[in-house]
């Protein structure tokens, strides 16, 4: 952690819904007029698109049936730890970028599915922002989830992500229910062993519950909506957190236990907005004093 390169790291897994709550981060970051150095967790796979087809071919024919992109034989932990690292200590370090699609890929060249050149950050950036599958993995060789200053998790119930991952893959990835559900069961050891522990790790989580019928997420024709949800918020410390605040700013909000808050699905933006906004006013404090005092 450190006060003059402070970093804020989103973790959950694909489908879980951590783009729109890196939406919300890029509301507050425009709003306070704080530069960050954004990084896409993606950026971080081991292989290409192309290269990962052929991986997965391989381990097929292994006999390997878990082969997938949560666990750590294809990604790179130890460059991401050391970007950090990096960061922490000198507001440095090195990225790319992955291009998921023709958009993407367009203005550089490139195919969809590849990465673009490593490259240093921007210097003279206020914070370092993550969002992807690994920002609080912990394994023998790497703690990855020691170096943030603040780990946020985004865990939907598990169907709910389910219904969201196959939504999203058929509806904008054009992929068949048989090829999402398959990845979905070749990454389930890889999900227990690499995504979950990530949330015992993380300060806050948020998980969101449907309050309808999910017991079939393979026939579901529609993700939840969030009128159709409840948001589940847990504060790993609570200490510091003004609860009554919250509840009296969050319409039919209220406690479930003393570390944790329940808002309707609709209200999960504006909880994030009440609730870290001041912890970037205080970083963004801190990271002045620790400034000013050099």
């Amino acid at each position: 952690m450190s006060e003059r390169h402070p970093i804020i790291a989103i973790t959950g897994s694909s489908g879980a819904g951590t783009s729109s709550v890196t939406r919300t981060f890029e509301n507050i970051f425009r709003r306070e007029q704080i530069r960050a150095a954004i990084i896409e967790g993606d950026s971080f796979h081991r292989h290409d698109r192309a290269a990962m087809r052929v991986r997965q071919t391989e381990a097929e024919r292994d006999g390997n049936r878990h082969f997938s992109h949560f666990g750590p034989e294809n990604n790179l932990f130890p460059e991401l730890e050391q970007l950090f690292r990096s960061y922490g200590e000198t507001g440095t370090g090195m990225r790319r970028r992955y291009l998921h699609d023709p958009v993407e890929a367009a203005p550089h060249g490139q195919e969809p599915g590849t990465f673009t050149p490593w490259e240093s950050l921007p210097e003279g950036t206020d914070l370092l922002f993550y969002e992807g599958l690994h920002g609080a993995v912990v394994t023998p060789e790497v703690n990855i989830a020691r170096h943030p200053d603040l780990l946020i998790g985004v865990v939907p119930v598990i169907n709910l992500e389910w219904i969201q991952k196959l939504w999203r893959d058929k509806n904008v990835r054009g992929y068949s229910a048989e090829a999402v559900t398959d990845t979905i069961l070749r990454r389930m050891p890889d999900y227990v062993h690499y995504i979950c522990p990530q949330f015992a790790h993380t300060h806050v989580n948020f998980q969101r519950v449907p309050v309808v019928d999910t017991s079939n997420p393979f026939i579901a024709r529609d993700i939840p909506t969030p009128a159709e949800s409840l948001c589940v918020i847990r504060f790993a410390n609570p200490k510091g957190i003004d609860f009554p605040y919250l509840l009296n700013m969050i319409d039919d909000s209220f406690m479930s236990r003393a570390n944790t808050v329940v808002v309707p699905g609709g209200k999960m933006e504006l909880a994030m907005q009440l609730i870290f906004t001041p912890f970037i006013w205080r970083m963004m404090e801190r990271r002045r004093r620790a400034l000013n005092a050099l």
